[in-house]
């Protein structure tokens, strides 16, 4: 069995990152992220490694990163030409008044040109938005089964995101998708090596169909053609090459059945039916469903197991919600399951346990943190390596055979690598390798000759650009614990009180990361100090600190972040008096929490899709999130519960609107199924209700982040104009009312 591991919003770290996501032949799992960017912190999930604007994808196989196009640069050290590039997009005059007009912009930016030189001079010339927001060049390869064919993603004439697919060996590069405007971002090879399955939502819905693509005869199916029904690649398996296992709420809309899907008849059967709380299914190498794992209603986590397709479902492995666990596979006989377990440790180790005997065996741990990203071979069904990550991933090698291989593999860069996919015969692997540095980097990997050939990189027009650095730092909480942070510093500039951004990540059951991050080297490149912090409640760090995190909302979740920001004060990084926050969906939530709850730590902040009210948060959540609805009552609080009613409101900004007294940036998709809109607008109303200002801007073909380059690049232009006027940092003009595609809608309280 091959499962194609089921991907969830990242948090809101890494530029939409399309880049370096495994497929089901590398059979990869991850640990899990939860809450508005994710399922569960216990499911077993590939890690995105971006931010939650790739939005949630259904299908298990990994996906790539999306990063840029080239624009025009900008001088940056002439405050003349930010004047000129000012006045036209401003400038409303005619004739003298006009000249006027760009005559006092010349005399002010000069102004802020002196004040700033001796840091701004030494600092490396922008970096178009286009390049660290666009599309990529070309991103997550893949090769077939048969290992005759490579596919991977990159735009078509249309900038619109496709998938392309060649003969390796020959220089006949076809796109063989035909998406129309939101850009696919997620496929993957079905057994057969003649059919690549893809996912596509309708503007940010998230109720993903499941495509296929004849390679044959060019022809592309909706093999889940239902509307308002959502679709979850369960299991692939090379021994049943015309078939898939998919979960579709299609029966219910709260549930999700397993299906059994015929590539060549587009038949679906029902499969194994939903008792109404399983979240997730596992296949054995049978190709039977076999594992459920349930969220029980005090929280905690149910493994259900049962002995063929006719025995009725067993409990095998039952635990209270401080416990971190996640079933990973089937061994090759179905005796035994791989799990990753905090059982009788802190961190959550990888695990073999027999099913019936229930004897157990640790097959790789960490005592500082919990096992990352688990490979296991996809038809021998055994661990090969699984990796962890206190700042930088590594490998711990399990399987001796394969030893060789990841010595080899590390020799050829210096970024931290992961396996994307295989072909059927285990002679070449596919590996990404990202660097803080620079963009993310694809090889082949022949296992025989022991040799690594270069394929591509994510963004060519990164290569050589002054990037900066990213440090990890870890700050101790108010009671002690250990934030594991990564600070980026502006490249050239002294790094002394310098304005910084805190750039919280989603989830809040996720991490941030090591690796290229879009986002940290634009706030780098524009001047700003980033400051990414793990706080209580982020996963990988162990049950103790994932429960610290529990009911802390707007509390010691956020003490942890101010923690963080005046260690950075303290040091002398960062200005005490421009320090901004910014962040996507929990971070969003974080942002709205920073300037209601501590108004005068941020000169200004920048939400994306970010909660205000819990209780309407939680009361309009997807009816598939009823299965995990007792996850959210352990880790926020439960919306219906008296005892908690004034936690809830306490750690929802909209009632503290009437204390945003700094500058807000809003943005948010139309569609969005986690944070819905009105999340969103009932803030921005109570704002303009005290008096309050603030800058709303709403894409209605846009859900949970934005997908469309577009939009993303439409409302980066306004964070970083917002940015350099709160921070005075730099800013690369922007030309006209929008960016040309977007869909943007703006709403200006209190001007």
């Amino acid at each position: 069995m091959k499962k194609p591991l089921g991907l969830r919003l990242a948090s809101f770290s890494r530029s939409m990152n399309l880049v370096g996501r495994a497929s089901p032949r590398a059979l990869i799992t991850v640990q899990g992220r939860s809450g508005l960017d994710g399922i569960s912190p216990h499911r077993s999930r590939p890690q995105l490694a971006s931010d939650f604007l790739a939005c949630s994808l259904p299908v298990k196989p990994l996906t790539p990163s999306l990063s840029p196009w080239e624009g025009e640069r900008v001088p940056d050290s002439s405050a003349v030409a930010l004047a000129k590039a000012e006045g036209r997009v401003r400038g409303k005059f005619t004739g003298s008044m006009r000249e006027i007009f760009r005559v006092n912009l010349c005399l002010v930016f000069a102004l802020l040109s002196l004040a700033l030189s001796s840091a701004r001079a030494e600092l490396p010339p922008l970096i178009p938005r286009e390049v660290l927001f666009g599309n990529p060049e070309r991103v997550s390869p893949q090769i077939s089964p048969d290992g005759r064919r490579l596919a991977w993603i990159a735009p078509n004439t249309n900038n619109v995101l496709q998938v392309w697919v060649k003969t390796i060996g020959k220089d006949d590069d076809k796109v063989v998708t035909a998406d129309k405007k939101r850009g696919i971002r997620q496929y993957f090879w079905a057994e057969d090596s003649q059919t690549v399955i893809y996912m596509q939502d309708i503007d940010g819905d998230e109720n993903w169909h499941a495509y296929g693509v004849d390679l044959v005869s060019g022809n592309i199916r909706d093999y889940t053609p239902f509307q308002g029904v959502r679709a979850q690649v369960t299991a692939t398996d090379p021994n049943f090459p015309d078939e898939l296992l998919v979960e579709l709420n299609l029966r219910s809309r709260e549930v999700f059945d397993v299906y059994r899907l015929n590539l060549k008849t587009g038949a679906l059967a029902i499969d194994t039916e939903n008792p109404g709380d399983v979240a997730s299914w596992a296949a054995d190498p049978k190709f039977r469903v076999r594992a459920a794992q349930v969220q029980t209603p005090d929280g905690g986590t149910e493994i259900r197991i049962r002995d063929d397709v006719k025995a009725p479902w067993k409990s095998w492995i039952k635990v209270g919600p401080e416990e971190i666990l996640d079933f990973l596979d089937f061994t090759a006989d179905g005796a035994s399951a791989f799990l990753r377990s905090s059982i009788g440790s802190d961190t959550a180790r990888v695990v073999e346990k027999n099913i019936t005997a229930g004897a157990e065996k640790i097959l790789a741990s960490s005592d500082e943190v919990d096992a990352g990203n688990v490979l296991i071979h996809p038809k021998k069904h055994i661990v090969e390596a699984v990796s962890f990550a206190p700042g930088r991933a590594k490998w711990s090698v399990v399987y001796p055979s394969v030893k060789a291989d990841f010595d080899g593999i590390a020799r050829l860069n210096d970024g931290d690598f992961s396996l994307l996919n295989r072909d059927d015969k285990d002679t070449t692997w596919l590996v990404a390798f990202t660097s803080d540095r620079g963009p993310v980097r694809y090889y082949s990997w022949d296992r025989a000759a022991k040799k690594g050939t270069f394929l591509f990189v994510h963004q060519p027009k990164l290569e050589g650009l002054q990037l900066a650095p990213m440090e990890l730092v870890v700050v101790k909480s108010r009671d002690g614990l250990d934030l594991h942070c990564y600070f980026t510093r502006p490249v050239g500039a002294p790094p002394k009180h310098l304005p910084m951004v805190l750039f919280v990540h989603g989830g809040p059951w996720a991490r941030d990361n090591w690796g290229y991050n879009s986002y940290a080297q634009w706030f780098a490149n524009r001047g700003y100090a980033c400051l990414q912090v793990n706080y209580r409640g982020s996963t990988g760090y162990g049950k103790k600190f994932l429960n610290a995190g529990n009911k802390q909302w707007g509390l010691k979740m956020h003490d942890d972040l101010i923690n963080a920001v005046d260690w950075a004060i303290q040091q002398g990084y960062a200005d005490p008096k421009k320090v901004a926050i910014m962040g996507g969906s929990y971070g969003g939530y974080a942002t709205l929490a920073g300037l209601t709850f501590t108004p005068e730590k941020f000169v200004c902040g920048v939400d994306i899709v970010g909660p205000s009210n819990l209780r309407t948060l939680i009361h309009s959540i997807p009816p598939y999130w009823k299965p995990i609805r007792s996850l959210f009552d352990v880790r926020m609080g439960n919306a219906d519960d008296p005892k908690d009613a004034d936690l809830i409101r306490n750690a929802s900004p909209l009632f503290k609107a009437d204390k945003i007294v700094r500058p807000l940036l809003i943005g948010q998709g139309a569609n969005d199924p986690r944070v819905k809109q009105a999340e969103s607008e009932q803030i921005v109303e109570a704002i303009g209700k005290n008096g309050g200002k603030v800058t709303y801007v709403l894409y209605p073909d846009e859900g949970h982040g934005f997908a469309r380059p577009e939009n993303r690049i439409d409302f980066n232009a306004r964070a970083e104009a917002f940015l350099a006027q709160n921070l005075g940092g730099r800013a690369e003009p922007i030309q006209g009312d929008k960016y040309p595609g977007s869909t943007a809608v703006v709403k200006v309280i209190g001007r």
